[in-house]
């Protein structure tokens, strides 16, 4: 067995009925366990769905080697999750340690020193983290990047009280915008700032409003826009209306530099903390973590073209030629008229037959997802690179990173009942969406102020605090409620 496993570059088992053993490449077995100094505190991934678990060279391929025997379905990366990890380990601190690993070359999955030598750290093992555990990692990461860029603005303001040459620098990034001009104001910014401010904690300013960026102005600049960048009208984005889903525009007269600025602003989201309303289906999160979209992703983004194209593959007669009448290429419209793109190397004289017409599907779907945006995407990587890139984003599932850019919507009501009466969940958090760490991350807090009837209630979206003036009934509430919510946007000091 352990020949065969070699033969196909495996070089990490986990077996048994805990799971705890672990072949290097060197063809030796060792129990792995999660410190040294703890005896039998071990890595373990439940028996019950798994007989074992496999590992290559360059990233777990688990979800492509088991099958469950029962079904013969492969068996989804959210059954491997262990949802107590973060209550068994500290995790923060476990994924300081990988990092400091990966640094030095300490790799025990690939053999670059023994396994004894060093404490085995469960980020080697991405797949046993949920999405929120994920989460608090990539939390963490920002969190010591934004400290060691904060640091060294401080060391080189103290240089500079010594050596006039040397500039002073804020250690945050500010962005002073105008809301009429959100867009032109924040992108002049960022055109200017350096690479190593972007890991500096952000704030806004909106020009003639006296709110102190504590968080909640962030949130609404992001809110604000993210709704005017990707709306279609200025044809970066293309809408389809089946799916109510976008994707980058071939047709689109704007300089790749854009793109690249709002890949900037999405990481910058990522990177603060703050949901974004990103109308993107599950392919952009596939492509920036370097995954391949598939023909799901087209079902997702045109619904009907995908129907089509899984018709095509279904099809169990020979005449495939005769009944459907195709060729590789694909008619795209451009600007009223209609223009036919080949697919691959003379795609118009190619006809699709049972026997390519898998190749077809795969040239269609890399055509509308890779080649026909392949600059506007690259430039909206690197953006997005430049702020949220790192060894962190290793870690995510596509599903799970985008869980964590746009939030969820599965609200347990029953939970946020403990702290508050959802009258007012938009204006509070400046988003109808919740964390992907769930409502038990939102410590909404509402306190009773002074003042009489005539007063409106005021949130603090900074702080999920709300004041409430004493009504003397439930209609006035409602109603006073009701008037605040249809304000929702501007910041004042109370």
């Amino acid at each position: 067995q352990v020949v065969a496993l070699d033969a196909q570059n495996i070089v990490a088992v986990s077996c048994g009925e805990a799971h705890t053993l672990a072949l290097n490449d060197k063809g030796q077995l060792k129990q792995i366990y999660l410190r040294q100094d703890i005896n039998k505190v071990l890595f373990m991934v439940p028996c019950f769905f798994a007989q074992f678990c496999v590992f290559d060279h360059d990233e777990f391929i688990l979800l492509d080697l088991v099958v469950n025997e029962k079904t013969g379905q492969i068996i989804q990366y959210d059954k491997f999750y262990i949802h107590e990890v973060q209550e068994l380990i500290d995790i923060r601190n476990d994924y300081i340690n990988w990092v400091q690993q990966q640094a030095y070359g300490m790799d025990v999955n690939h053999g670059l020193t023994e396994v004894a030598d060093i404490p085995v750290t469960i980020c080697t093992y991405p797949f046993v983290f949920d999405a929120q555990a994920k989460t608090t990692l990539l939390q963490t990461d920002a969190v010591l990047q934004m400290q060691m860029a904060i640091d060294q603005a401080h060391r080189q303001n103290v240089s500079s009280l010594f050596l006039p040459v040397i500039e002073s620098v804020n250690p945050c990034l500010i962005l002073v915008v105008r809301r009429e001009n959100i867009v032109g104001d924040a992108m002049e910014v960022l055109r200017k700032t350096k690479n190593i401010d972007y890991k500096k904690p952000l704030k806004v300013i909106f020009v003639g409003e006296d709110a102190v960026d504590a968080g909640g102005v962030r949130k609404e600049f992001f809110l604000l826009i993210m709704r005017e960048l990707l709306d279609p009208k200025y044809g970066m984005f293309r809408y389809y209306e089946d799916s109510r889903l976008i994707w980058f525009s071939d047709k689109t007269f704007e300089d790749s530099d854009l793109f690249h600025l709002i890949g900037v602003i999405c990481g910058l989201a990522i990177y603060n903390f703050t949901i974004v309303d990103l109308h993107f289906p599950l392919a952009l999160y596939k492509k920036l973590l370097k995954k391949k979209p598939s023909l799901d992703d087209l079902k997702e983004l045109m619904p009907d073209v995908g129907r089509s194209m899984q018709q095509l593959l279904d099809y169990p007669e020979d005449n495939v030629e005769e009944t459907f009448c195709l060729n590789f290429t694909i008619t795209v419209e451009n600007f009223g008229a209609t223009e036919v793109k080949e697919l691959v190397l003379n795609g118009a004289d190619t006809a699709v037959n049972k026997q390519n017409r898998q190749e077809f599907v795969d040239a269609y779907v890399d055509y509308i997802f890779n080649k026909s945006v392949a600059s506007l995407f690259d430039a909206f990587h690197a953006g997005f690179h430049k702020v949220c890139g790192g060894k962190v984003l290793q870690l995510f599932q596509p599903n799970e990173l985008q869980a964590m850019v746009i939030g969820n919507t599965n609200y347990d009501w029953k939970q946020l009942e403990k702290y508050f009466t959802n009258y007012h969940w938009k204006r509070k958090n400046s988003s109808d969406r919740i964390p992907i760490l769930g409502m038990k991350s939102l410590i909404l807090v509402i306190q009773s102020t002074g003042g009489g009837e005539e007063y409106l209630p005021v949130s603090h979206t900074c702080f999920n605090l709300l004041d409430l003036p004493k009504y003397t009934d439930k209609e006035t509430l409602r109603s006073k409620l009701i008037q605040a919510i249809d304000h929702n946007e501007g910041f004042s000091l109370i």
